[in-house]
């Protein structure tokens, strides 16, 4: 148990978990507690999570959303640097954590409450991006991480003290036993538990909620195109939209085309394995879109350079340190490259594949006169390659004759 805590502000989605922790906490630590829901576009209703607080007793309520905010200064900077955790994983529910822990510290020094608490298990990795990015912002503030302090560890146990305690939760999984662990936001949803926790099993397909099986997709492929500005994409199909506008059109044109599903295991900073299932359909889209206009705008040592920083930047994130001085100057840096990072991309999509077929910039670096495998008008003098070759041969002849 925690002490000295006076009122406490709770992560709270109004679902099995959190809807335990609230009372839990209410029981435990005999104090007020405070609601906080964010909405960055999980397609689930958010006004449910008031009413079900209300009836545990609640009094002050925050239901934000955080939809535009999310997308802006979360989701398209780290797309900016084509993050991907272990060469597949686009960092879903990481890259929402920071967020939520920001204003969770300042919903606090808003109320008055001197602790904070959330939902993450003591096994997972959300309970250090969460804690990680609240002593970052605020190194005073108390956690409470109930999953730490009770002997609740399975959901079976936590349907059955919902039932004893008269809480109202998601039922059942339809074929029995325990939901699926889920997380959603505008960027992806996420799914652990049940008969995935063995690798061997293949996903069911009444699993996925975002998309179709891709061999059921239509049987002609969609086009769309992109543009991009500082690189950051800013319309679709023609269209300017707000970035969580472009983002939501591009989960449903992705969804419809059976594009963004992932059967990930992946290492966990806490030092296990995991196995979980993704639906991205938006953001496949876009980190192909990315790559391609940054294929005609950036220097070839520049772009070879953000290759070589982007597994340290998506661990950074994937391990909870959004906030820390390393993942910020890493920011800067990426966020200087884009600055030529202009254009358009057209792509189609088709049975779960994203199809680049074509790009534009004004600031494209791709010179067809010097490109060309025609006459070139002496744009590049093909003797200039002898001498480039035998510098670079040169260590290559020494070190063999050394042999």
């Amino acid at each position: 148990m925690i002490k000295d805590v006076k009122k406490i502000v709770l992560a709270y989605s109004g679902g099995l978990d959190t809807s335990v922790i609230l009372k839990w906490l209410q029981d435990q630590y005999d104090c007020e507690v405070v609601t906080f829901t964010a909405d960055l576009g999980q397609k689930e209703e958010i006004e449910p999570a008031r009413a079900k607080a209300q009836s545990a007793g609640v009094k002050e309520i925050f239901i934000e959303d955080l939809r535009e905010e999310f997308v802006r200064d979360y989701v398209f900077p780290m797309f900016r640097a084509n993050a991907l955790y272990e060469g597949e994983y686009l960092l879903g529910t990481s890259i929402a954590r920071p967020l939520i822990s920001k204003r969770l510290v300042e919903i606090a020094h808003q109320t008055g409450s001197n602790a904070i608490s959330h939902g993450a298990t003591g096994k997972g990795n959300d309970q250090v991006r969460f804690e990680l990015g609240a002593y970052a912002i605020d190194p005073d503030i108390k956690i409470i991480a109930p999953w730490r302090e009770w002997d609740l560890l399975s959901r079976e146990k936590l349907l059955k003290y919902a039932t004893e305690n008269n809480i109202p939760v998601e039922m059942k999984h339809k074929s029995g036993g325990t939901p699926y662990s889920m997380d959603a936001n505008l960027l992806h949803i996420s799914y652990e538990g049940r008969h995935l926790e063995d690798p061997k099993n293949e996903p069911e397909e009444s699993m996925w909620r975002w998309s179709v099986d891709p061999k059921n997709a239509p049987d002609k492929a969609q086009e769309i195109m992109i543009g991009f500005e500082n690189g950051d994409p800013n319309s679709l199909n023609g269209k300017k939209l707000l970035p969580h506008e472009i983002l939501e059109q591009l989960n449903i044109l992705g969804g419809d085309n059976g594009i963004g599903r992932l059967d990930l295991v992946e290492n966990r900073y806490v030092g296990m394995k995991a196995r979980g299932c993704y639906e991205t359909p938006g953001g496949t889209i876009l980190l192909k879109a990315h790559r391609a206009i940054e294929s005609l705008t950036l220097d070839r040592e520049v772009a070879h350079l953000k290759d070589e920083l982007m597994p340290r930047y998506a661990s950074l994130i994937y391990n909870g340190y959004w906030w820390s001085p390393e993942r910020i100057a890493l920011q800067t840096l990426i966020d200087h490259t884009q600055k030529n990072v202009n254009g358009w991309v057209k792509l189609n999509l088709y049975k779960g594949n994203v199809i680049l077929v074509a790009r534009d910039s004004k600031h494209s670096l791709f010179d067809p006169e010097v490109a060309t495998f025609e006459d070139d008008d002496g744009a590049f003098d093909h003797q200039d390659a002898a001498g480039f070759i035998k510098l670079n041969a040169l260590r290559l002849r020494l070190n063999k004759k050394r042999k």
